[in-house]
């Protein structure tokens, strides 16, 4: 399947957007690691701002990042979110919630629960009324992402912003599922070329286990491996040197993604 790129968002820990983040991968400036920055979305009212948490910001920031860079209106295209746990400070707050003698949980902890939460608050921001689709699939959730957008755009030949993000959890939580860090990820991927497209990626799913395509810097390696969404990296990294490159996704246990990445 052929997709082409319009538009990339990212936020991570030392990684503050595509443009600073690129010459991080091109070698240009030094990799620094540092807590992800993020900050409530100017698109939500006030009273939903009051009310999200890590996942949905990082969502809407790196969402509407890669929406600018392609000059592309977010009301008018759909979107794949993929997160392998969504949000894990809820997930430990409604858990202390359950365990005490008060045992309510407020409506915004129970709505803020829901796995397309993302996807809520996105269509709340942008206005849009284009088909959503959440998933999750565990330390693969990025490239069953990817597969998704890829075969709504191969049967739909329309525009897709697949958007993935992973937050820490808490402890005790984070001893059983330990993510390093925020991060967050957007494509904003289209069925041709366009004036705004840079890169093309041939996506295919092949049986069997493969071996991930790492990083060329150890320290984002690293970041690669802990944190599910930040299995993007080596596509980005690919991106970014402007080469063609085939770069390998672990999808589930027994199967993988091979992505060809090249400029146009």
């Amino acid at each position: 399947m052929r997709l082409w790129l319009e538009g990339v968002g990212i936020a991570g820990p030392g990684l503050c957007g595509w443009h600073a983040t690129r010459t991080v991968l091109l070698g240009e400036a030094d990799y620094v690691h540092a807590p992800t920055v993020l900050t409530a979305s100017s698109l939500l009212p006030a009273a939903e701002r009051r009310r999200i948490g890590v996942p949905v910001k990082l969502a809407l920031a790196v969402g509407c990042e890669a929406f600018a860079g392609a000059a592309r209106d977010p009301a008018s295209t759909a979107t794949v979110f993929t997160s392998s746990g969504g949000d894990g400070e809820n997930v430990h707050q409604i858990c202390e919630t359950l365990a005490s003698a008060e045992r309510e949980v407020s409506p915004t902890r129970f709505h803020n629960s829901v796995h397309n939460a993302a996807a809520g608050y996105w269509s709340i921001a942008t206005g849009t009324r284009e088909p959503s689709t959440s998933i999750c699939a565990y330390d693969w959730s990025f490239a069953a992402g990817l597969l998704e957008a890829a075969a709504q755009i191969a049967a739909d030949r329309s525009p897709v912003a697949l958007i993935a993000y992973d937050q820490q959890y808490p402890p005790p939580l984070k001893a059983v599922r330990p993510i390093d860090s925020n991060f967050g990820v957007a494509l904003l991927l289209v069925p041709g070329p366009t004036a705004h497209t840079f890169a093309t990626l041939d996506v295919s799913f092949g049986s069997g286990a493969a071996k991930a395509t790492a990083m060329t810097l150890p320290a984002l390696d690293a970041v690669r491996a802990g944190v599910p969404a930040g299995r993007s990296l080596p596509l980005l990294e690919a991106l970014a040197r402007r080469i063609e490159q085939a770069v390998v996704l672990e999808c589930g246990a027994a199967s993988h993604l091979c992505v060809v990445v090249a400029p146009c």
